[in-house]
């Protein structure tokens, strides 16, 4: 028998549907259930072939866990290797290598000294940065976020340089982002699953929470597919199974905002029945695939194009094969 774990923290009902989504099918030697942990010993396998990750971006006992496990042979969704390595401007770097349109960004050091160092630590930065080439660059209105983590939080919008310096001064330790700020004319989510499955929502982001989805952007087929194509794209390049890509229409031109969403919300009373029932089925029938083609004691992982072919280009040139 196969098992599929969910490993969740405080969600309930996307955890709860995939379980019985997946039950309900009766595929013969697969069973779901909610992850139980009571031991982590090293190099010792679960005995589940297939676990859905949406928690351990804030538990790192949860993130040591899958990858023991994945050491082990279990298939990650997602892969928890490269979800530790990822982050947002790393994201907006690789977009611009991959013909995938991304508002201008730049990275800033923390306002305040990282724990344990001091100014010797950065003797290599220069003081004052060139603040106006990086504003000269972005332009006002822009948007200043983490760099790193999801969601909303500490995301500031910026109408002049002395509300930067204000706000800022407020981020403490956090390494930020400071983006141009795309005025669109339509907005969407875009789930995609196993690299292949895309579900293109109008999106509102600045409806309150509970009303985001409730959005009329009608777009045409073919925008439609020029969308399709770029969440394709984004996804299989990062590796992820599991993601959400948010694309700024400006001009006729989508832009890719928000892509680094390996944990995306999928409550009910967020996305609506409609988008609901779509992700249960899609990560059902995903993770089921993903449990019958699992192999004991092998890399079940997905690993992203940048990924793969860094390690081509390493075996080429390590074999004196590289031209």
């Amino acid at each position: 028998m196969k098992k599929i774990g969910i490993l969740h923290g405080k969600e309930r009902s996307f955890p709860e549907a995939i379980v019985e989504r997946i039950n309900s099918k009766a595929v013969p030697g697969i069973v779901a259930e909610p992850v139980t942990i009571d031991k982590v010993m090293q190099g010792e396998p679960t005995e589940y072939a297939v676990i859905i990750d949406r928690i351990s971006q804030d538990v790192p006992f949860y993130r040591a866990y899958l990858k023991n496990a994945a050491l082990c042979g279990t298939a990650v969704i997602n892969n928890p290797f490269w979800w530790s390595a990822d982050e947002k401007f790393f994201n907006n770097c690789l977009a611009t290598k991959i013909g995938v349109p991304v508002p201008k960004t730049v990275i800033l050091p923390s306002h305040e000294l990282p724990t344990d160092t001091s100014g010797e630590s950065f003797a290599n930065l220069a003081y004052p940065l060139d603040w106006k080439g990086i504003f000269e660059y972005i332009g006002f209105p822009a948007y200043m976020k983490p760099h790193a983590g999801g969601g909303w939080k500490s995301v500031y919008q910026l109408n002049s340089l002395e509300e930067f310096f204000e706000k800022h001064a407020e981020t403490e330790q956090l390494v930020m982002m400071l983006q141009e700020e795309i005025k669109f004319e339509e907005y969407y989510r875009c789930y995609c699953i196993g690299g292949k499955h895309v579900r293109i929502m109008p999106y509102e982001p600045r409806n309150p929470h509970h009303l985001r989805y409730v959005a009329d952007f009608t777009p045409t087929e073919e925008r439609l597919a020029q969308m399709e194509e770029i969440v394709l794209r984004i996804c299989r390049y990062l590796g992820y199974d599991f993601n959400t890509v948010e694309l700024a229409v400006r001009d006729g031109v989508p832009y890719a905002i928000d892509f680094c969403n390996p944990a995306p919300d999928a409550e009910v009373t967020s996305v609506g029945e409609e988008n609901f029932a779509w992700v249960v089925e899609t990560a059902a029938n995903f993770a089921i695939e993903k449990a019958q083609s699992q192999k004991d004691g092998e890399d079940n992982l997905t690993w992203g194009e940048y990924i793969k072919r860094s390690s081509n280009n390493q075996k080429l040139f390590f074999t004196g094969k590289y031209a």
